[in-house]
């Protein structure tokens, strides 16, 4: 019975701060299309304390901007690390500062992130084995929602 009963409260935990299992369907290379030019994405498997991930957006054949994007995981659950660059890999954020995003919730090929500030949050989504979608959403009438920001295909 005890064991069953710290089983249960493990269960709990977890499903409330979540861990790197929960965005791992993200793994591999993907591609789609932004602002009329293709975007490029992979990222790793989950390694230890953080799962590594980067897209590269272009237009006209060139580099408009590069994203490095860091899930880690704390005590709290995963957060996700952001920083963007633009070609020649110039910063756009300042040195020490990063876009972060707090872990909310996670389903089955899903998961839910919130930036620090409160003002956005991010839907990580494996719709099939091929098909891979990052939604955002804002608040509007007191509600989210969201709209797909990236669409990407596996690559094979």
């Amino acid at each position: 019975m005890l064991i069953a009963l710290h089983l249960v409260v493990n269960q709990a935990a977890q499903a409330q701060t979540g861990s790197l299992a929960d965005v791992s369907f993200m793994e591999g290379r993907w591609k789609g299309t932004f602002n009329g030019g293709p975007i490029d994405a992979a990222w790793a498997a989950p390694q230890g304390d953080n799962l590594a991930g980067f897209m590269r957006m272009m237009k006209d054949n060139k580099v408009t901007m590069y994203e490095l994007l860091i899930f880690e995981q704390t005590e709290k659950g995963p957060i996700v690390l952001v920083k963007h660059f633009k070609p020649g890999l110039i910063g756009s954020e300042e040195k020490d500062v990063s876009d972060r995003y707090s872990f909310i919730e996670a389903k089955k090929n899903q998961a839910l992130f919130e930036k620090s500030d409160g003002s956005i949050r991010i839907i990580y989504e494996k719709r099939s084995d091929n098909q891979l979608v990052i939604q955002r959403g804002n608040q509007k009438d007191g509600k989210w929602v969201f709209a797909d920001l990236f669409v990407f295909d596996r690559v094979r």
